[in-house]
Order: C-alpha cells, then structure tokens, then sequence
C-alpha cells in the first residue's frame, strides 16, 4: 500500500512543478518584452526627434532662401525704378528745354495772330550791355535807322537787330537802360538768355530758335558788333544759295585746339579732339556767318540737346559737321580792312570787314566811319540788291 501513496505523491510534485514553471516563464517573457517594447519607443523618440530637427535644418534653409530671393527682387527693382526715374528726369528736361522754345516764341512774337512774318533773311548783331558805343557806330554807318529800318523789313524782307539777353538779376539798371535805349531806336531783339562772355554759345543757340519761332526766313545770319557789313552784298551773296538745301556760310577754318589754362580761347574738353596739337574741324569764324532755314530750324527742334563747346564759333561747326550740310567758304565774308578798301576801289566790294589781329574792326568805336567810308557800298546797294525776297 506504501508504494503507491508514494508514487501519486510524485505525481502531484511534478504537476505543481510544470504549473509554476509555466507562470514563471510567462512572468519572464512579458518582462523581457516589456523590456524591449520600452527600448523601441526610445529608439522610435530618437528617430523621431533627428527627423524633426533635420526638417527644421531644411525649413531653416528654405527660409534663408526665400529670403535672398526676395533681397534680390528687391534690388532689381530698385533698379529698374532708378532707371525709370533717370528716364523721367530726361524726359522733363527735354520737355523743359521744348517749353523754354515755346515760352520764347510767345515772347518775341510780335504779329497778330502768332503767325510768322515771311521775310529773306533775319540778322542777329551780337552786343553786350557795356556796348553802346559799338551799337552808336553801326547805326551811324551801315545799320539803317527808325523808318528805314522798317522800310527795309516791309520792301526787302531784310530784318537787321541787335539781340541780347538779360542780366542775372531781374529788372537791373542794366536791363532798364536797353529798354530805354529800345524804346528810342526800336532795333532790339530780346533773348531769354543771361548775359555773359562765357555764354555765348548758349546765346547763339537760343538767338537761332527764338528768330525761327518769330521769323519765317530763307536764311538766319550771327555778326559780332566790331563788324563792317555791307548789306547790299550780303543780300545778294545769299540769293545765290536760296535754293540750296542746308547751307552754311562763312570764312571756314580749322583752328588749333589750345589746352593751356592761360589761354583766352582754351578747349576745356580737348580731349575729344585727339592728340594735343590737333586742329578743330572746319567752322565758319564767329564774326559773321550765315545758315539757311532748315539748319536753324534743326537747332530750334533740338536745342535741348545740342552741345555746348567754350568757343561759339567751334559749336556751330559741331552741329552740322555729323549732317549733310554743304559748308560754303567765301572768303568775302572776312576782307581785312586794308584789302576791303582795294576791293571797293575795283568795284567789289566785301560782304564783312574786319582785323583779325583784333577779331573784329580795331578800336571800332573810332574806325567804324572810316572802315564804311572807304569799303563800304553806295547807300542804294541795299535797295538795288538784285533778288526777290518774298518769292
């Protein structure tokens, strides 16, 4: 009977044995994943972590770019606006200079209507306000006074002015003592222009608009105040080229261009000339030249834009020397005055007297009676001038 209680005594050791290995491996095993499960959400928080930080390092980066972008569309506009702007400044200052044209022909014209008077040719004498006494000497020589003056404009279309500016300040006794001295002989022509000897090419370009905006003529003529002139032989050297297309006449010469600061007549801008000791191109000499009625309306439509040299006469030539222009050389537009007297005396006489030593009639107040007596042309030239001037 023992044996057999001993047996199931083995049997249910071994059966309790079995159970709490098992509860025991199971205890394990969820420990063990448990374990593992913690191991992966921190591997997993890490992942997650370096994927967030790598997706800020690109946002960041994204970010940096968009914005040079954005500097660099910014700047481009900029630009393109100070180019607008640059472009608008021109605009309104070749608009300004258009409306200086306008306002000028508004001022000189003297017609009713605003109609130009149809004439052959408009002279423009270059004075200065300390002049007067150079002006007393033309008008007692070659410059017809009061109602021959007139006469002269009516029957001959032969318009004879002196032309000058105003001074830098408004209304000065300067400016009041021309308009006294107009108001006597009525041979002025006033320029929207301030007076000085720098100045003159300024002068000369807007002497040529304001005379085309009041005078319909077939040719526009500059001559200095210290000048001989002969209007009869003016008239008919002129009629000569009436029919010509853009003509320019005068003594023409090639001087040298002088870079020395001592010098009078200095070239501020020699270097566009070349080498030093080069020669300008051909020009007609400033005391007296002539240019038919498309070139001074040229200058009169592009005034705002025109340069300006130092000398008057070199300015000129600048204007024309890029166009078809047929430059004509008289050399009866620069007798000197001994060979004037020689001339007149052959029955030739000259178109303009002068000294060159003197860049017009020595001591002219003195001379200019002398000068005209001995070279001038029958007081009837004028009249006699064989040309039509209204055809």
């Amino acid at each position: 009977m023992k044996p057999k209680a001993s047996k199931r005594l083995s049997l249910t050791w071994v059966s309790l044995l079995c159970i709490s290995c098992f509860f025991l491996g199971v205890t394990f095993t969820s420990r063990f994943r448990g374990s593992d499960s913690g191991s992966q959400l921190i591997l997993k928080h890490r992942r997650h972590n370096e994927v967030t930080d790598d997706y800020g390092h690109e946002k960041e980066k994204s970010h940096e770019k968009d914005v040079a972008e954005e500097v660099l569309k910014t700047h481009k506009a900029i630009e393109s606006l100070g180019k607008s702007v640059a472009m608008l400044q021109k605009q309104l200052s070749v608009r300004h200079g258009y409306q200086q044209v306008v306002d000028v022909s508004t001022t000189n014209t003297s017609t009713e209507g605003n109609q130009r008077k149809k004439v052959f040719m408009v002279i423009g004498i270059n004075t200065a306000f300390s002049s007067r006494q150079r002006r007393d000497s033309l008008r007692e020589t070659w410059m017809p006074q009061g109602e021959k003056l007139e006469k002269l404009e009516k029957e001959k279309g032969i318009v004879v002015k002196f032309m000058i500016g105003h001074s830098a300040t408004p209304h000065s006794i300067l400016d009041k003592e021309i308009d006294s001295e107009d108001a006597q002989y009525k041979d002025f022509f006033r320029l929207d222009h301030v007076e000085g000897y720098y100045n003159l090419s300024a002068k000369t370009k807007t002497f040529f608009s304001s005379a085309v905006a009041t005078w319909d003529a077939e040719f526009y003529v500059k001559i200095d105040d210290d000048v001989h002139v002969n209007l009869g032989m003016l008239a008919s050297t002129l009629a000569l080229h009436r029919y010509k297309p853009r003509v320019y006449i005068g003594c023409m010469k090639s001087g040298p261009v002088l870079t020395k600061k001592t010098a009078k007549y200095r070239e501020p801008e020699f270097w566009k000339f070349g080498e030093e000791g080069n020669k300008y191109f051909r020009h007609a000499t400033g005391q007296i030249y002539a240019i038919s009625k498309d070139l001074a309306t040229y200058i009169s439509n592009n005034q705002p834009i025109l340069h300006k040299y130092a000398n008057e006469d070199v300015t000129l030539g600048s204007w024309f020397i890029g166009l078809e222009v047929e430059h004509i050389n008289d050399g009866n537009f620069c007798c000197s005055t001994p060979d004037c007297q020689l001339k007149a005396e052959a029955g030739e006489v000259c178109v303009a007297s002068f000294d060159w030593t003197c860049s017009g009639v020595c001591k002219s107040v003195g001379r200019m009676w002398m000068v005209h007596m001995f070279c001038g042309e029958d007081d009837e030239a004028v009249w006699d001038a064989n040309y039509n001037s209204l055809r």
